[in-house]
């Protein structure tokens, strides 16, 4: 097979070499002879060799200076006294053909590579790169067509997360119908000063963007599911009001509105005593004109904004300093502000990064660029009063069921904000879940990522309270972040109250007191030790 392949490809590599190989240009001081036509080659075929000798070949013709020395050919005898004639002179055809045909084959194969890799760059660099091997420019090739892949996927990517505009269409098209109501909707549809800017989504029914609103910068939050699902329906597409916006209906009281507030927030945060203090907030955010009176637009709002479990949480955590305050809404369309900085480290690897390092690559760069100790240990402090507010609070429990770094930030001050609280579950919504629930193992009753109850093997079902409390979870995200750097003299008492705090477990209604302990001797030795720095 080798041998009937190789021939059809050995009368290419002349037609390319000469496409590809640089001509030097002619010399200024010797201008350039036009060729002979007819009669001059007659004349010069009667002079019968008279004609002057042929001026010996420029230096930079030369192949053997251009190329450099070859090397002997096979077999052939080297005459004494010259060492270097064999290296310089080109094999003859015949002792070419001895050559073995493999030899042969691989030295075609890497002229065609050459050629190849060297064609589509002008000639004139071609002359500046005699150095460069064919290996080198493969690599960068390489380089260059990962990195071209690298970008679609982002750019696919991005079209496909990022559908701001069919936010905004949405949004101000019911606005305009009546439908909706809201403190943003003037800037966003008719002043257009509530600008988006960049896109932050990670799920494409859950629009995420970083904007512009009143010269200050905001998150903007949009939901587009039902638009989502009617994409191959342009029909359905109007029906959206319809299955969003459908309660309140016309015609019901403001009583029967607290009512149906009243009865939403039982489901989802458990029968509190301060429930109806919520459902007072909840009916001044809807009141937009501050009229006293909440319109039927208004009240679809605020119904279709509670809806959302992150909107519903910032409601009943708007007290704690350690959320994002809201700052306005238009239908199910929200503003929040901006938290600085979205990560515990300070800094991120890039998504497209994140799956080719390895894990110990990552903990280097978050240890280079993660704020000084002090100022973590402050950071530190928040994360767990943060834990303490939510354990036991005004509304009930709440369970944090991703305590992964990205979901925990904090503001240019260093002081500790929850980026994310769509990874917050109340305890009623974890009860609902489990509630019936067929298991084989312990695995199989988690909430989220980590909000695991045990499994009753004998009836197959999981529990309804989860075993492991936020305090031990939080610990165990503050051991790296915590230890690393530590003063040598708080270093190993910090790492012996970390381990009691991971070991925590149990049900939240037995083991309140050593919760409580444990949180608040973590609390005291990390103040303890910043109290008295200049990053306090």
């Amino acid at each position: 097979m080798r041998s009937d392949a190789m021939p059809a490809a050995a009368p290419l590599l002349p037609e390319l070499r000469r496409s590809c190989v640089r001509r030097p240009a002619p010399s200024r001081a010797e201008p350039r002879r036009a060729p002979p036509g007819r009669a001059g080659l007659a004349a010069a075929v009667r002079a019968g060799g008279a004609a002057r000798a042929p001026a010996s070949p420029l230096p930079h013709r030369d192949p053997a200076l251009r190329r450099g020395p070859r090397p002997p050919c096979p077999q052939s005898p080297v005459p004494g006294g010259e060492a270097g004639a064999a290296a310089a002179r080109p094999c003859p055809p015949e002792l070419e053909a001895r050559r073995p045909r493999g030899a042969r084959s691989m030295r075609r194969i890497r002229r065609l590579v050459h050629l190849v890799l060297f064609c589509p760059l002008s000639k004139g660099l071609q002359s500046r790169l005699p150095g460069i091997k064919v290996k080198y420019l493969l690599v960068v090739w390489l380089g260059i067509f990962v990195g071209s892949w690298v970008a679609y996927m982002h750019y696919s990517s991005y079209s496909e997360l990022c559908r701001g505009h069919v936010c905004r269409m949405i949004i101000c098209d019911q606005y305009k119908k009546g439908i909706i109501s809201g403190s943003t909707c003037k800037d966003l549809c008719e002043e257009r000063s509530l600008l988006f800017q960049h896109c932050l989504s990670s799920s494409p029914t859950q629009q995420v963007y970083s904007g512009l609103w009143r010269e200050r910068e905001v998150i903007i939050k949009c939901g587009i599911e039902e638009a989502l699902k009617a994409d191959s329906h342009p029909d359905s597409v109007p029906k959206r009001d319809v299955v969003l916006f459908d309660k309140p209906t016309r015609g019901t009281s403001m009583d029967e509105f607290k009512e149906m507030l009243l009865n939403f927030l039982k489901s989802k945060l458990g029968d509190q005593p301060s429930l109806a203090a919520l459902v007072s907030r909840i009916i001044t955010t809807a009141d937009v004109n501050r009229d006293g009176k909440v319109s039927l637009a208004e009240a679809k709002s605020i119904w279709a904004l509670l809806q959302l479990n992150e909107f519903l949480l910032m409601l009943s955590l708007h007290e704690k300093e350690h959320t994002s305050k809201l700052l306005g809404h238009c239908g199910d369309l929200y503003v929040t502000e901006k938290i600085p900085h979205t990560s515990l480290y300070g800094v991120d690897v890039p998504p497209f990064l994140q799956s080719m390092l390895p894990s110990v690559v990552h903990q280097i760069i978050h240890q280079w660029f993660a704020p000084a100790w002090p100022r973590r240990a402050k950071i530190a402090i928040g994360l767990l009063e943060f834990v303490e507010e939510i354990f036991h609070g005004t509304y009930g429990n709440f369970y944090v069921c991703e305590t992964g770094f990205k979901n925990v930030g904090y503001n240019d001050k260093y002081d500790f904000k929850m980026v994310n609280l769509r990874k917050v579950a109340t305890e009623m919504t974890i009860r609902g879940f489990l509630k019936g629930r067929h298991c084989e193992q312990n695995v199989d009753c988690t909430y989220g990522k980590d909000c695991m109850a045990t499994c009753d093997k004998l009836m197959k079902q999981c529990k309804s309270d989860v075993v492991q409390p936020n305090l031990a979870k939080v610990c165990g995200l503050l051991q790296d972040y915590l230890l690393y750097g530590a003063p040598l003299e708080l270093k190993e008492e910090l790492q012996k109250q970390l381990r009691t705090c991971m070991t925590l477990s149990g049900l939240a209604s037995q083991m309140e007191v050593h919760h409580s302990l444990v949180l608040n001797n973590l609390k005291t030795l990390l103040w303890k030790k910043i109290s008295n720095t200049k990053y306090s």
